[in-house]
């Protein structure tokens, strides 16, 4: 996966746009789906205490309401206007994956291992445009140290190493 430039307004737009009509899907979607299953199948009398057994019919309906959400949206990434918002939502996945063997990664560093270096250039790049995004302005103080530090030991290698060399492949070899 490349970094791409991501328009930071536009980003913001889409992902703001794309998780209110979800949710608002979702609750719109959940209550007509329940509504009919209670319709449909479910107990019309109330027992004494006021219940009339149909939770398990809402519970349903708020799955198939979140099964119908997601496939729409799983049929939408590929659009244009879905373009930014699927790519920081994958390069959060992948950063999610190099977070989960960043130890080893940083062993295989500290032995000079060139591979290590291209994962860590990625993940660190990475990390900054996702909390740039994102406005994450508390932490991406620590990551520009950490590339900081990162440069200076490819430096000192005198090796040539970029973002743009990442393949996910590459963890496999960690």
């Amino acid at each position: 996966m490349q970094l791409m430039h991501i328009d930071k307004r536009t980003y913001r737009k889409n992902t703001n746009i794309v998780i209110s009509s979800f949710i608002a899907s979702l609750a719109i979607l959940s209550l007509v789906f329940g509504a009919l299953l209670i319709h449909f199948l479910g107990a019309t009398a109330a027992t004494p205490d006021g219940s009339t057994g149909n939770f398990h019919l809402n519970v349903i309906g708020v799955m198939m309401a979140i099964v119908l959400c997601s496939g729409v949206l799983h049929s939408q990434k590929q659009k244009p206007y879905m373009r930014e918002v699927y790519y920081v939502w994958r390069l959060k996945q992948l950063n999610n994956q190099i977070y989960r063997k960043l130890a080893k990664i940083k062993l295989a560093a500290d032995s000079n291992d060139r591979n290590a270096f291209i994962i860590l250039s990625f993940y660190f790049s990475s990390l900054k445009q996702v909390y740039s995004l994102d406005d994450n302005t508390l932490t991406i103080s620590t990551v520009e140290k950490d590339i900081a530090q990162l440069n200076a030991r490819i430096a000192e290698l005198d090796i040539s190493v970029s973002p743009e060399q990442f393949e996910p492949e590459l963890l496999d070899s960690i």
